[in-house]
């Protein structure tokens, strides 16, 4: 499983990173012929995603080392950092189309040799396209907030392409406006996207619980298991690819310690086939010692 993970993540992170070259090259010719702002703005945007992607790369590998004697929990918090780093890019380019766009809506120019500039838009939205469909197969296999980030950039590349598309046809036919008119646009939907991405990472760096359906699993798994009454003191957490999972179970006051291991064993079994990757810490409390404040059936957590 390890494995599997660690290849998905890194071909996704290797394949961004060719995507953005590419791009940049087509687009720098694109740029060369047409003299577009729009075309300039998203040759910005494709240099901000090839950093972006590289420090990507660089953090999914690290965040793939195995825990050693400094880091017993592992390095899974990488992604969590390239997270907030590619926020920041994102952000950047986003606050860079919205003034270039400003700008050319204000000063608006007519572009020229727009054909070299279609062409090139056209094989931008296939290989970004491409791109992307693989990326969500890597997130629905792994949920690596690292792709999940990078999927944003091109995600936003999508919408950006056919701005710079359509503005190109409509400058064609003496619509100059609106090359600006699309960066503006395009640059706030980006900005937002961002934003969200940089919260989520901040999150995670936090230790956030994990959501609520994963939360409402554990406890369902866990009351599943014959022999447990209930349990309190739920926490959770995670790092990259791997979930935190510690809890108090409920169990019998009188029964052998062996009997009670066996339980919490099974209750083990039953969340790793529900969160295989999990790390997680069990202790036994006898029923008659929970206080009686707790719920334990809720473990304290509303859903």
């Amino acid at each position: 499983m390890t494995q599997h993970y660690s290849r998905l993540v890194t071909t996704a992170a290797i394949s961004a990173a060719v995507v953005a070259g590419l791009l940049i090259i087509a687009k720098l010719f694109a740029w060369f012929y047409t003299g577009s702002a729009s075309m300039l703005a998203s040759l910005t945007d494709s240099l901000l995603d090839i950093s972006a992607s590289l420090i990507n790369l660089m953090a999914i590998r690290y965040a793939l080392v195995p825990p050693d004697e400094d880091h017993r929990f592992g390095h899974g918090k990488a992604e969590s950092l390239a997270g907030l780093a590619q926020s920041a890019f994102i952000s950047g380019s986003a606050v860079f189309l919205v003034i270039n766009g400003i700008s050319r809506l204000l000063n608006a120019e007519q572009v020229s040799r727009p054909e070299a500039g279609i062409w090139v838009m056209v094989f931008s939205l296939v290989l970004t396209g491409g791109l992307i469909a693989f990326q969500q197969y890597v997130i629905r296999r792994t949920q690596s907030l690292a792709i999940k980030a990078d999927q944003l950039h091109y995600r936003g590349d999508i919408l950006l392409n056919l701005a710079v598309l359509l503005a190109i046809v409509l400058s064609w036919y003496g619509w100059h406006w609106a090359d600006g008119l699309f960066a503006v646009l395009i640059g706030g939907h980006i900005l937002h996207g961002a934003l969200k991405i940089g919260y989520d990472s901040a999150q995670m760096l936090l230790d956030r619980r994990l959501p609520d359906e994963e939360q409402k699993r554990i406890i369902e798994g866990c009351l599943a298991v014959k022999g447990v009454h209930g349990l309190h003191d739920l926490r959770t957490r995670r790092s990259g690819r791997t979930r935190f999972i510690q809890l108090h179970l409920e169990l019998d006051d009188h029964q052998p310690l062996v009997r009670a291991h066996g339980i919490a064993e099974e209750a083990e079994r039953e969340l790793r086939l529900l969160f295989p990757e999990a790390d997680i810490i069990i202790h036994m409390d006898p029923v008659s010692a929970v206080p009686v404040e707790i719920d334990s059936k809720t473990s304290e957590h509303t859903f």
